[in-house]
């Protein structure tokens, strides 16, 4: 689901730019009429283009309907260089001569005389209200706001730039039917929100077996202190978390280690200091102007935050698609997580999330031609969407490579409390494709946690049931939960995916008040791991990883689940000669319960070094509450 920025609100008025939708013009700086009718030079593209070795530069903004546009910045002063028409209206370009390759300018575009936009193509912003929050340490050397010359966001150029010269040139991306991501906010994950720290922490991620890392948004926001989901520049990289060569040491480091890199990305909508937003706004309504060549005037689904983009828009599509593309090269990243992917849509659903959610047919058109743009670019790069349709409609983006997001929060959550509401709430079926109705196993990232939800031992400790003086508000007991839940997690077929920290039993409120609630900064108590249980927590989870990707059983085809009542299980029969069967107790008290095992003799229980003999394939036991076992006929490979 989406997120609620109401809460961002207060800081960024702090900081002196408001998060409010509405755009706000810049001064006048007089009317400039461009020449009429020429094209731009063959091979210049949209935003800067450098020429004569970084001597010259073609400047090219897409703009219809507009009376004239003009270039201003330091390299002119600040006058405005009117800049010509092309033949069919739609775009405005001038070449500029005489710049110093060596230096970094700042630049806007002066449209009809009175609106100063920055380039919506620019790798770089210069925010007056926000640039001072970015500590050195971060980001040194940090371009100088050219205070007193220009007002609003600036965009940049540089052909000079310093250059990154990556290592690791032969990575290969895991399966998709491996993959397990770790989710993170990198504001969070690491104090000086760096990608330099976070760099350094990555044998933590690698140590925990997680083969995929999925950064949430890191193209410029509004403001500093973000999740990331009020995009305004969807092809510059966010200075609050360092330098665009920064980011690249991270991704080769990862690549290094055999981690994928996964980038959450907003192309749903925009937020009012996107130029996108700003070079075509109906003040008088407060709303995108009806002749927007990207944006919806009026929202589509009750989850809208920002303005929504017309993705059925030639202008919006190509847009997209060059943005997708920008990533993926410059940065070497692996896959996209499409955050409201369900938004992608013209068919107006209102208030009603049950009509949002049905099959739509246009919907699955633009993510067929979207996937195979990006598929075209590299055929195994991951596109993951946050779709949250109905089955038939996901099943049709599972069958053509795409994975969605598979919510199993409240599953998970009412598992390791023990609770079992009316419609079967603990029934953790979710985890195997097939009670989706898919062919493959690759169609859903199944997960109990992310951004999004609460925590499950917030919960165990909040909310978890008891019987006697055995309590899951009891903390060890509540982790021993965790490792419960994750056992059967990870054992089902397909990708899966964590949030930062659910591994050590993270237990701070999605919306707690004392670290500012649902946005506010949540303190990666890194200590947490000098704590015996919660460490064990964290040894379960980087096992039953490991066991996922290193042993083929747990990409079977042939099993058996359930996953409904109090006692769960889960066999696994592996072409191979391996079998497997996970084992558990989800209830308060002592259970007896009959596994049945596909064979008779020696089984290995695997999370804890001990064996049991199997004389009888009907093996009768009882399970003590929270007691859970993952059997196999041969020792799993680490």
């Amino acid at each position: 689901m989406r997120k609620i920025y109401i809460l961002l609100l207060p800081v960024l008025l702090i900081c002196g730019m408001s998060c409010s939708k509405g755009p706000k013009n810049s001064g006048n700086s007089g009317n400039v009429t461009g020449n009429q009718g020429v094209d731009p030079p063959s091979g210049s593209t949209d935003g800067v283009t450098f020429i004569n070795g970084g001597k010259s530069a073609i400047f090219n903004l897409y703009a219809p309907s507009k009376k004239s546009v003009a270039v201003i910045g330091e390299f002119n002063n600040w006058s405005p260089t009117a800049m010509k028409n092309s033949v069919d209206g739609n775009r405005w370009w001038v070449q500029v001569d005489n710049l110093d390759p060596t230096k970094e300018y700042a630049y806007q575009y002066l449209i009809d005389g009175t609106l100063k936009v920055a380039d919506p193509y620019t790798h770089k912003v210069l925010d007056p209200n926000n640039d001072s929050g970015i500590p050195s340490s971060v980001y040194p050397n940090l371009k100088a706001y050219p205070t007193g010359s220009a007002t609003g966001i600036v965009s940049t150029f540089w052909y000079g730039a310093p250059a990154y010269s990556w290592k690791v040139s032969n990575f290969q991306r895991p399966d998709p039917k491996n993959l397990v991501v770790y989710e993170l906010l990198v504001r969070d994950f690491v104090a000086t929100h760096s990608y330099k720290t976070l760099t350094d922490t990555l044998n933590y991620i690698a140590n925990l077996g997680c083969n995929a890392i999925e950064l949430m948004p890191v193209n410029e926001f509004e403001g500093n202190d973000s999740w990331g989901y009020n995009s305004n520049f969807m092809l510059a990289l966010d200075k609050y978390y360092g330098t665009p060569n920064d980011y690249k040491a991270f991704i080769d480091a990862c690549h290094a280690k055999g981690i994928a890199v996964i980038q959450d990305i907003v192309l749903e909508d925009q937020f009012g200091s996107s130029p996108l937003c700003q070079m075509y706004w109906n003040s008088a309504a407060n709303e995108p102007a009806a002749n927007n060549p990207w944006l919806d005037q009026t929202n589509m689904h009750p989850a809208a935050v920002g303005y929504q983009m017309n993705h059925q828009s030639a202008a919006t599509q190509y847009f997209t698609e060059n943005v997708m593309k920008y990533w993926m090269q410059e940065y070497h990243i692996d896959g996209y997580r499409f955050d409201e992917a369900k938004g992608y849509t013209q068919t107006n659903s209102g208030g009603d999330y049950n009509v949002w959610a049905n099959y739509d047919a246009s919907r699955v058109a633009l993510w067929e031609k979207y996937n195979t743009y990006m598929k075209s670019i590299d055929p195994s790069f991951y596109v993951i969407l946050e779709m949250f349709s109905v089955n038939d409609e996901e099943a049709v983006y599972a069958k053509q490579g795409m994975m969605c997001w598979a919510n199993l929060s409240t599953n998970g959550e009412q598992a390791t409390m023990s609770y079992n509401d009316s419609g079967g709430s603990w029934d953790l079926s979710g985890l195997f494709y097939d009670s989706w109705g898919f062919s493959t196993s690759t169609g859903n990232v199944c997960y109990f946690e992310s951004h999004d939800q609460e925590r499950l031992q917030f919960k165990n400790e909040q909310y978890g049931n008891s019987s006697g003086a055995y309590t899951i508000k009891d903390l060890a007991t509540g982790l021993k939960r965790d490792e419960m839940a994750a056992a059967f997690m990870f054992s089902s077929p397909g990708p899966k995916m964590l949030w930062q920290f659910g591994e050590r039993g993270y237990d701070i409120s999605i919306d707690d008040a004392g670290t500012g609630g649902r946005l506010g900064d949540k303190p990666p108590h890194w200590e947490y791991m000098q704590d015996p249980n919660r460490h064990h927590l964290y040894q379960v989870y980087s096992d039953m990883i490991r066991y996922k990707i290193n042993n083929a059983v747990f990409n079977t085809t042939n099993y058996t689940y359930n996953l409904g009542g109090a006692y769960k299980f889960i066999q696994l029969l592996g072409t191979d000669g391996t079998n497997v069967e996970i084992v558990g107790n989800f209830n308060v008290t002592p259970m007896n319960v009959t596994i049945t095992f596909p064979a008779t003799g020696t089984w290995y229980d695997n999370l804890n070094g001990t064996s049991i003999n199997v004389t009888n394939t009907s093996y009768s036991t009882t399970l003590q509450p929270g007691e859970y076992h993952v059997y196999s006929n041969s020792l799993l490979k680490l």
